[in-house]
């Protein structure tokens, strides 16, 4: 077992030690560039966690506590916050004054006693512009601007924090404008501050997509398509809050959703000092909540003018076509009698000269029966004498025959004729015993009576 035998030290003498070389060789105040992996108030006082991340490979290559006590902190954060518009939050970069200081219990930490939000202002924008480059290289930076506000926008889907003044407000003002115009409105609720923003408005960005797609199917295809949608617009809206809160809507999932989103979006997420990349990419950004709610309206009332005058400039066109239309009638009926004299004598010349060709093709047509009745006639005369010749020949050619067959001249040469009933007999098995027969002789009837 080794025995030391040198002096030693206490950890509160060795500490000391500490602190008296740091204040001995690091008297001054620094600027550093730091981001931050954590920031929290406690007591009034700001703790902050510093990291530095090596820029290939995103891997931290140094790591550092800082605290700004409640007196600084008190000065220095409304002022970085008015400047930035937003809080210290993680993965925020900064650019902070600071000490050295060892604490004998507490050990190392850097004290701050300034902080440039000039620094924080330019990585902002270019985050922002990193975002923006982004959006355009994609080709999805003004989709939403190629979509056009439907003439009768008067569903809206809103997306807001329930709670929020800023919603209330905006639904009274739709509700109770100036001319009556009926809205309809949905809430989709969501997280309006803090870090819960981006995916709290994707998530009611969702909502409000599949709630279209499950009562049309295939309506929710790309921004160009044609949609049959229970909503016309949607409107982000953030009444009330910080200014500083408003970090969460500069996030590139968020403007991408937005920008892919079919339905045009307006914005009004109230902060007047900058505009967001969500504002540059929805359809229309407007200041406040109670400005989206005026803009809507506007638009109605747009619309409703076009049609009041395109109703005027139809009753305007019809009543001029009808003055137009009355004079012409008027002209027309003016000049009626005139031409309707010259019609009247033409049309009287002509049925004249009809009734002549009439009567004269008539006459003509007299004249052609009558001659070709008079050249029937003579012709059926000659036919009928000719016809009659012929007949009378033949008369007298049936006369002979008949003479010869003359049954007196056949009694005369000593036949005679035995008749029944009238009937010549020709056959005597056609008689019966007691039949009456007749025998014709050139002279006289003889009755007889039939025995066998």
């Amino acid at each position: 077992m080794r025995i030391v035998t040198e002096k030693h030290l206490s950890l509160y003498e060795l500490n000391s030690l500490v602190r008296d070389a740091i204040e001995t060789v690091m008297p001054n105040e620094y600027w550093v560039e730091a981001e931050l992996s954590e920031a929290k108030e406690w007591g009034g006082h700001c703790y902050l966690d510093l990291i530095e991340k090596d820029e290939r490979s995103n891997t931290p290559i140094a790591r550092a506590s800082a605290r700004c006590w409640k007196n600084t902190w008190m000065l220095l954060r409304p002022h970085f916050e008015r400047v930035t518009g937003q809080r210290l939050h993680a993965g925020m970069k900064v650019l902070l004054k600071v000490y050295a200081q060892f604490h004998e219990n507490y050990g190392f930490s850097w004290v701050v006693t300034d902080i440039d939000p000039t620094y924080t202002m330019g990585d902002m924008a270019r985050k922002r512009q990193e975002i923006i480059r982004q959006l355009k290289e994609e080709g999805v930076f003004d989709l939403q601007k190629e979509l056009s506000l439907p003439m009768f926008a008067q569903r809206i889907a809103v997306i807001s924090s329930a709670n929020a003044a800023g919603y209330g407000d905006f639904c009274h003002q739709l509700a109770d404008n100036a001319y009556g115009y009926q809205f309809h409105t949905q809430l989709f609720p969501a997280v309006m501050q803090g870090e819960g923003v981006e995916q709290s408005v994707i998530a009611a960005l969702n909502s409000i997509y599949h709630q279209t797609d499950t009562s049309h199917p295939s309506s929710l295809t790309s921004p160009s398509s044609s949609l049959t949608s229970p909503f016309d617009c949607v409107v982000i809206i953030r009444g009330g809050g910080a200014t500083s809160d408003l970090s969460g809507f500069d996030t590139l999932a968020l403007a991408e959703n937005v920008a892919n989103f079919p339905l045009p979006i307006i914005t009004g997420i109230g902060h007047d000092r900058d505009e967001s990349v969500l504002d540059m990419v929805s359809f229309m950004r407007v200041k406040t909540p109670t400005a989206a709610a005026a803009f809507l309206i506007d638009h109605l009332r747009k619309v409703d003018e076009r049609i009041s005058d395109a109703r005027d400039a139809v009753v305007s066109y019809v009543q001029h076509r009808m003055q137009l239309e009355k004079l012409r009638l008027d002209r027309l009926s003016s000049q009626i009698p005139v031409l309707f004299s010259v019609v009247k004598t033409r049309q009287q010349a002509r049925l004249d000269m009809l009734f002549n060709k009439l009567v004269m093709a008539q006459s003509q047509h007299i004249e052609h029966r009558r001659l070709r009745l008079e050249s029937c006639f003579a012709s059926l005369q000659t036919s009928a004498r000719r016809r009659l010749m012929q007949e009378q020949h033949r008369l007298e050619l049936l006369a002979q025959r008949a003479e010869a067959v003359n049954p007196e001249r056949l009694l005369s040469r000593g036949y005679s004729i035995t008749l029944h009933n009238g009937r010549a007999v020709r056959d005597a098995a056609a008689l019966r015993a007691g039949d009456e027969i007749e025998t014709r002789l050139e002279k006289g009837i003889i009755k007889s009576k039939v025995y066998e």
